[in-house]
């Protein structure tokens, strides 16, 4: 099977690696940067295109040779690349943070008999698969929360906090208004309001605030109470609300010595800088989901656990390997015919299929990382 993953970063990269090591598959990245290639081994055979990714048409000529394409772009070329790869008639694993809703596309991806999975990360991503899984176990949901985060093992002032991810998604996370269910409501709120600290075992005490990461759950699963919350040490957050209120993540231009730039460029440039996450600096990903409802009349409660840290052996951040490696697992999963629904797929439809969720969560085990699942009456 030929593959093209799109996008050679901090993701990206270990996702071609991955799926390199695997002799049924033939493995091309591209990507605007040639420099992102170095970090791939010269050993596996995978391919590499300098293309730049930011056009639809370049996008639909690049991938129509290949049978799987990997979008692993930054959110704000998510929607179009996803579109583009679609109307190329591939079947896509999409793990883009993209600010739009990609709904529309499910009819031009059954017309096209393609399956396009969004949002197949670790949160978006594994989290709306176990949300799934529990809320078709269920006979009614009640009360949902996501926990999830990624953060370096050291913590270094001023910050404390790397970027496991693409930066510019990290900054989203701060500026995008959450959506959330407050009984049984949508609601909208502020970023980085309804601040919690948290003690985690092996971890010690971490900062939860609301983030829009509950993406298509929102209108997917029908809950009482539904929020997603993303961890940091404590007082990060606060530093960020500084920057807010003090105009530097304005997206709105302003003058400066006679040239017009936006605020929250000029803040993210100086930000990715302190914000580089170096390829032997340690990380972990942590992720707790509770979920409460209503099984064959009894309260009961699902809980899923993750703990993942950096892979000293290949050098691999824990972030790259939860995020990179549930997309890659899927992909696995699709091409056993395990799954075999057509056009756009969230994530927690795959959820609500039980033996799919047990063959990801074992596929994700050969790769050292462990979600624990636990049901309990109340």
């Amino acid at each position: 099977m030929k593959i093209i993953v799109l996008g050679a970063g901090l993701v990206g990269g270990p996702i071609a690696i991955d799926l390199a090591q695997d002799s049924e598959f033939d493995v091309t990245v591209a990507d605007i940067n040639p420099a992102k290639f170095t970090t791939l081994p010269t050993n596996l055979g995978i391919k590499t295109i300098q293309q730049d990714l930011s056009n639809p048409e370049q996008v639909k000529e690049l991938v129509k040779d290949y049978d799987f394409v990997v979008s692993a772009v930054p959110g704000f070329l998510g929607y179009r690349t996803l579109k583009a790869t679609i109307e190329a008639k591939k079947n896509v694993v999409d793990i883009a943070f993209m600010p739009e809703d990609p709904s529309d596309l499910d009819a031009i991806a059954y017309d096209n008999n393609v399956v396009a999975i969004v949002d197949c990360g670790v949160a978006p991503g594994m989290s709306n698969i176990l949300m799934g899984y529990a809320h078709h176990q269920l006979n009614e949901t009640l009360d949902a929360i996501i926990y999830c985060g990624g953060l370096p093992e050291k913590r270094s002032w001023p910050w404390e906090y790397k970027a496991v991810f693409s930066p510019i998604d990290v900054v989203e996370e701060y500026t995008r208004p959450v959506r959330l269910i407050a009984d049984g409501e949508e609601i909208i709120k502020p970023p980085l309001c309804d601040l919690e600290q948290i003690d985690f075992p092996g971890i010690g005490t971490l900062e939860a605030f609301l983030s829009d990461g509950l993406r298509s759950l929102v209108y997917t699963i029908k809950a009482r109470n539904l929020q997603e919350k993303t961890l940091r040490y404590p007082g990060h957050i606060e530093k960020i609300k500084v920057l807010k209120a003090s105009g530097f993540l304005e997206k709105e231009e302003i003058t400066v010595n006679g040239n017009r730039i936006k605020a929250i460029d000029f803040t993210t440039d100086l930000l990715f800088k302190n914000w580089k996450l170096d390829i032997n600096e340690h990380d972990f990903t942590l992720m707790k989901i509770i979920v409460e409802g209503i099984k064959d009349h009894k309260r009961v409660k699902y809980t899923f656990e993750m703990l993942d840290r950096y892979d000293e052996a290949t050098k691999t951040h824990s972030m790259a390997r939860t995020t990179g490696y549930t997309a890659t697992s899927v992909i696995r999963l699709l091409k056993r015919g395990i799954f075999k629904e057509k056009g756009l797929i969230f994530p927690e439809f795959l959820g609500m299929d039980e033996n799919f969720v047990l063959a990801l969560i074992d596929e994700l085990k050969k790769k050292n990382i462990h979600y624990t699942m636990k049901m309990e009456e109340k």
